[in-house]
């Protein structure tokens, strides 16, 4: 039996502010439990749901050295939909409203749990194979690992992989700052390890520590070895390339099933989607005072309101793609100006922009099974998982060329009939503009457009595929 220990900061059902806790939490069951004992360990935040929090299991406390600190450090666990999950509890770190707060803070936290992840193995009769760790948050235990642990018998021969979910997120404060939060060595703070332009990385710790590194789609991992997108990084990527995966992500097809989503208004397979779409996009238009019409092009965006998700181009467009019969549904939080980019748009088109400044898993659900095309014309794009969900709801993408969005979306061709989606290439407001038009062209001829949806429904985007692959990876850094 293979033993993985993943490791992150979030993990849904119990926390989550983004695409890391979907992957974390839901991996984990798509792995064949005969061979593989996969577990779960993430912080015990007070923002945790008293559901599950009356349910976790106490196992014991230990105190663990951070430095010239002595803190204390609280074990519990619970089995949810099969895996079990270990919580490090300690309300110092833990014990905020949000998972997140200001980069000092949140240095030491982390710090912390980095540690709390290696010292509480001896005491919860679990010693894995590997450890899995996620993002900058998880950075550091590589690095403690080899400093404070490696030495220990019972810590020889586990092995680390260290996934990069979102390269611009590397955890850097300063240096003396990192030393007096970490208790390492100052040999640990040079060029070749730590360090980063006068500050301290975490992620770049796990990134030379690590045994290997892998990222969220193939497409990512070369394009991180470039200036473009290596944020400062691509030099240390470049060099470590023998030791770097691309494993696209999948999503959980039990959370998105059209074919028995109950926050959608009509339920829906492969073979009686077009009448059951429509009925779902004119529902939609009537709750978001919409004009009901269900021969309107309508496009959904479901997503962070950020310039990475390519909300500039989007912006540039949207006096010309209004002009048509169109409609857009906007749902998400963000930057500022983003979001009252789409309040004075929906202000100015009542009755063809919504624009839903908040977050609500009902209402994106019904998004992607009323909408006829998804928006999504990413700036970078390690992986994605809105192009996926809408593809899995019958919802045509149309994206820009990037990380998981090319290997994930297959460009419709005229000639062939083959295609997933739309997408274009460089980042370029007319461009993005020419796919929409492209898309709104094949769209009058609903055969062909029924065409392209099943094609994008047939896709097998759950995490079995992920899984085998994560698999494989496993087997061969286990000896």
């Amino acid at each position: 039996m293979k033993k993985i220990l993943l490791a992150s900061a979030e993990a849904v059902p119990f926390a989550k502010t983004g695409g890391l806790a979907d992957v974390v939490g839901t991996l984990p069951q798509a792995f064949d439990r005969e061979e593989f004992d996969v577990r779960v360990i993430m912080p015990k935040y007070k923002a945790i749901d008293e559901k599950y929090k009356n349910k976790m299991e106490y196992i014991k406390h230990i105190y663990i050295d951070l430095g010239w600190r002595s803190k204390y450090c609280g074990v519990f666990k619970l089995e949810h939909e099969g895996c079990l999950f270990y919580f490090i509890d300690n309300e110092f770190y833990f014990g905020g409203d949000k998972l997140y707060s200001y980069i000092h803070e949140d240095i030491e936290k982390f710090a912390f749990f980095s540690k709390a992840v290696l010292s509480i193995l001896p005491h919860i009769d679990f010693r894995p194979d590997i450890l899995h760790l996620n993002d900058w948050h998880t950075g550091l235990v590589p690095v403690m690992l080899d400093a404070q642990f490696r030495d220990k018998p019972f810590y020889q021969g586990i092995k680390t992989i260290m996934t990069i979910h979102n390269l611009k997120f590397q955890g850097i404060w300063g240096l003396e700052e990192t030393k007096d939060a970490t208790g390492l060595d100052g040999h640990y703070f040079t060029a070749d390890k730590l360090e980063y332009k006068g500050d301290a990385n975490l992620l770049k710790g796990g990134l030379v520590y690590a045994d290997h590194i892998t990222t969220v789609s193939d497409t990512y991992a070369k394009e991180i070895q470039t200036p473009a997108y290596g944020e400062g990084l691509e030099g240390l990527l470049l060099a470590r390339r023998d030791s770097l995966t691309g494993i696209v992500n999948g999503i959980s097809y039990s959370d998105y099933n059209p074919a028995n989503d109950d926050s959608i208004f009509a339920k829906y397979n492969r073979r009686d989607f077009p009448s059951r779409k429509r009925l779902n996009k004119t529902q939609l238009q009537g709750l978001l005072g919409l004009e009901k019409n269900p021969d309107t092009f309508l496009i959904g965006i479901v997503s962070r309101l950020t310039k990475q998700k390519g909300l500039d181009l989007i912006a540039f467009n949207m006096d010309r793609l209004l002009s048509q019969d169109v409609q857009l549904v906007v749902l998400g939080t963000g930057e500022p100006d983003f979001e009252n980019m789409f309040r004075y748009y929906a202000g100015l088109y009542p009755k063809k922009v919504s624009a839903n400044i908040l977050f609500s898993n009902d209402l994106a659900h019904k998004i992607y099974a009323a909408a006829d095309a998804y928006l999504m014309p990413s700036l970078f794009e390690p992986c994605g998982l809105s192009q996926l969900i809408s593809m899995r709801y019958g919802t045509v993408p149309i994206v820009r060329e990037t990380g998981g969005l090319v290997d994930t979306v297959i460009p419709y061709n005229k000639y062939t009939g083959q295609g997933t989606g739309f997408s274009f290439r460089n980042y370029n407001g007319d461009e993005l503009w020419s796919a929409i038009s492209y898309a709104m062209e094949i769209h009058q001829d609903r055969r062909v457009w029924n065409s392209i949806i099943r094609q994008g429904m047939a896709k097998d985007f759950s995490w079995q595929e992920a899984a085998k692959k994560y698999a494989n990876l496993y087997s061969k850094l286990i000896v």
